[in-house]
């Protein structure tokens, strides 16, 4: 049997009529709650509506995008700008073991290029073994032999040689300008194997001091170190620290013992080897400036303990090997009658303290300059001008 379909109910024209006038009532009502937001607009800035909605389109997904963007880029176009001065360095040396045989050692760090006719900056612990061999490896992958040019007496710098031409240069930036959290990127032979190796961090502080020590057991304090959390690993010794710009602000010298800290990096600032390297390519060798005094320098600590009338400065003292003078006869210092037991506190006005060391403000200044030393000698203080000579 076919359904029937017959005329609508009075009941059913009824609900009709009902749901036809909530549906012209409710685009009423729309049209109304449009015209309200409208007009309203200017209440709604005054009461800060507006503002909050820019404020979130600001800080939209799409924004925040965009800026990572931009800093992944600048990082990118700075290691492109550096990496072509990227060396690694490559440490060979034979060795005789407990039964006679001979051993070949392996060791591996970095470098960059300092001059386009092979002149080559890295840590002086990198290339201090006298009976190693020593070999480069540019970013192209091309071998070189090379020697040990000069070390640098006072820091864990040296520079080193091979036979090329039109090598890519790095440009240096001025360490003094840097600001803690700003980005820097470590460039390195990490482990000795995995060449060019790019790590991303901040700088963590300035002017720290730390004691190293090379493979032959020698240990000198390095002062003024930049710290930054950007992984270094064995092999990246002697890499370049850069900016955002590709500027190379550090040379990466040492890491925080692992297993006790992490992300606690070293490196010495550009603008404490700069010096250096221009007096390689002036000179040949790596000239520094000395005054001619033993010191140590004077903590809170060490002025309670000695009675020291100051907390700051360079105590001249004598060591207790041989030859371990206070003065060096002759030097600037003994000239200017400067003796055991005189504290130096300023030099060029610049005061001695924890973060200006003596060794770190005679390094601003070349052989020749001449330079006053501020310093207390039995209490009385007095001031001198000398003449800077060469350290030996």
């Amino acid at each position: 049997m076919q359904p029937r379909f017959g005329p609508p109910s009075a009941r059913s024209r009824g609900v009709f009529l009902i749901l036809v006038a909530s549906i012209i009532m409710g685009i009423i009502g729309g049209m109304i709650g449009v015209t309200i937001v409208v007009r309203s607009g200017a209440a709604r800035s005054s009461l800060g509506l507006t503002d909050n909605i820019d404020g979130l389109l600001q800080n939209s997904p799409t924004r925040t995008d965009k800026i990572v963007l931009e800093e992944s880029s600048a990082v990118i176009d700075a290691v492109k700008k550096v990496s072509p001065s990227v060396v690694s360095i490559t440490i060979t040396k034979d060795v005789q073991d407990f039964f006679g045989q001979v051993l070949t050692q392996k060791g591996g760090g970095t470098g960059f290029i300092i001059s386009s006719d092979g002149l080559i900056a890295t840590n002086k612990h990198v290339v201090s073994d006298a009976g190693a061999t020593y070999s480069v490896f540019t970013a192209t992958g091309k071998e070189y032999s090379a020697r040990v040019v000069s070390q640098d007496p006072f820091n864990d710098l040296a520079v080193v040689k091979i036979e090329a031409s039109g090598l890519p240069v790095v440009e240096f930036g001025d360490s003094d300008k840097l600001q803690v959290g700003q980005y820097v990127i470590a460039i390195g032979n990490a482990l000795g194997e995995f060449s060019n190796t790019v790590t991303l961090g901040v700088l963590s502080a300035r002017n720290r001091k730390l004691a190293v020590s090379d493979t032959q057991g020698t240990t000198e304090s390095l002062t003024g170190l930049l710290q930054t959390d950007a992984a270094i690993n064995p092999g990246n010794s002697g890499g370049p620290l850069i900016n955002l710009k590709g500027q190379v602000i550090g040379v990466n010298t040492a890491v925080a013992q692992k297993g006790i800290a992490e992300g606690i990096g070293f490196a010495i600032p550009s603008n404490a080897i700069q010096t250096a390297v221009e007096s390689v390519k002036r000179t040949g060798k790596i000239v520094r400036p000395q005054i001619g005094v033993r010191y140590l320098e004077i903590t809170k600590e060490i002025a309670e303990k000695a009675d020291l009338p100051i907390d700051y400065g360079a105590l001249v003292y004598a060591g207790t090997g041989v030859g371990e003078l206070a003065v060096i006869p002759g030097s600037p210092a003994d000239k200017a009658g400067i003796v055991e037991n005189d504290i130096i506190t300023h030099i060029n006005r610049e005061r001695i303290d924890s973060e200006r060391t003596l060794v770190s403000l005679i390094q601003k200044y070349k052989p020749g300059d001449q330079v006053e030393v501020t310093y207390l000698h039995k209490g009385e203080e007095k001031r001198v001008k000398v003449t800077l000579t060469e350290s030996n």
